[in-house]
Formats: C-alpha cells, sequence, structure tokens
C-alpha cells in the first residue's frame, strides 16, 4: 500500500498488520498495533484503522475478536472462541465463565492456522503446559476428540471432579497419566472410567509480548 498522500504512520501500521498476519496466522489486536508501531494512543490506532477500512485496504467486523483482514486476502475463517481450559490444577467446567457448549467469542484466522479442519479454540489458564510453549492466556485450537495416542495433548473431562484440564496424556496398566510439561508439577492419575478426552489440540495462538 503505496499511495500520495498516505501518511507514514498509516503504511507502518499497515505493513505491521500483513507481517502479524503472516507471520501468526490471526490478526493483530489495537493494542498489538499500538505497541508493535509504537503509538501513542489506542484513539491513533483507531483513527488509522478506519482510514485504512474507508480506503478499501482492510476489513473489520466489531463483534468479533481478532476481526482485521487485508483486502487482498480470502482465507480467512471463524473459529468460535468456547471459554476457558485450566493448565494447571484443574478447574471446575460448567460454569458460565470456563466452559460453555456456544461461543463466548470468535476469532478471525488464516486456513492455513488451522490446517483446513473445524477446530475450535480455548484460552489457556495456568502454567503446567509451559515448557510445551504454553504459557497462561495463549490459546489453543482443538479439534473434537477422536482416537488419541500417548504423548497428545488434549483437554480431558473429569467426570467425578465435574472439571476439565490440558494436559498430555498416557494410558497404563489400569491407569491415565495426565502429564503436565512442567517440571515444578506432577501428574495427575486416574481410572479410565473417570476421563473422558474430549478434544486435541492442533495449533497455539501465543500472547503478544507485553499484553
Amino acid at each position: 500500500m503505496r499511495k500520495p498522500g498516505v501518511s507514514q504512520t498509516r503504511q507502518r501500521i499497515f505493513s505491521f498488520i500483513r507481517k502479524f498476519i503472516n507471520d501468526r496466522g490471526y490478526a493483530p489486536t489495537v493494542r498489538d498495533i499500538l505497541k508493535g508501531c509504537n503509538l501513542s494512543s489506542t484513539a491513533v490506532v483507531q483513527h488509522h484503522l478506519n482510514v485504512l477500512e474507508r480506503e478499501g485496504h482492510i476489513r473489520r467486523d466489531p463483534e468479533v475478536f481478532r476481526s482485521i483482514q487485508l483486502a487482498d486476502r480470502k482465507n480467512v475463517v471463524s473459529v468460535p472462541l468456547l471459554g476457558i481450559i485450566a493448565a494447571g490444577a484443574p478447574i471446575p467446567v460448567p460454569a458460565a465463565d470456563t466452559w460453555v457448549s456456544e461461543a463466548v467469542d470468535t476469532l478471525e484466522l488464516t486456513d492455513e492456522l488451522t490446517a483446513h479442519r473445524e477446530v475450535y479454540a480455548l484460552k489457556v489458564k495456568g502454567t503446567s503446559m509451559i515448557d510445551a510453549l504454553v504459557d497462561d492466556g495463549d490459546i489453543v485450537l482443538m479439534e473434537p476428540a477422536g482416537d488419541t495416542e500417548n504423548g497428545d495433548m488434549v483437554a480431558v473431562w473429569l467426570k467425578k471432579e465435574q472439571e476439565v484440564t490440558l494436559k498430555r496424556i498416557y494410558i497404563e496398566e489400569g491407569r491415565v497419566c495426565l502429564q503436565p510439561a512442567n517440571k515444578a508439577m506432577g501428574p495427575i492419575y486416574q481410572p479410565p472410567e473417570n476421563i473422558e478426552v474430549q478434544g486435541r489440540v492442533v495449533g497455539v495462538i501465543r500472547k503478544y509480548p507485553g499484553v
């Protein structure tokens, strides 16, 4: 995007958006742009985004999180964000603010990031998977559970406790080991009849530094 009269700041924002999407597979937020372009306020960012949208360089949906799309990119899919999953001690699931059957938000992601699969998203709470590069505040992309293999990172429903947790799964004789990826935390052992694998991690959207 280079044309007479376009400000250098707007060009920098547009270039930042393009690189962010190319590198990560999803759009930046206003705060990402604020930090990445070293601008003075979110109002300045919004002003330039409004101009870029008016001139047809980008598209946005005010009802969708991370909805900035480049006008010349068509391969964008909507992924439902279903809630929060614990990566630490399990947290209760049925509460409305942790695990719901309908989307609490929607992410606009490139189909390269979703690998052309039907996926849903969960926000991670906790650091038990930090050594697997899944940190507190990250978003994991999940595909519905099918066959799982030892070592898969999965969302596991603990039936008796009515809780869900994110761990690597290992099937052992007479029990299931739910293994964190954090040297400071020990495994959780459960009888097979107490667990239900609800999804497998197929991608991670990492929290932008400083956000």
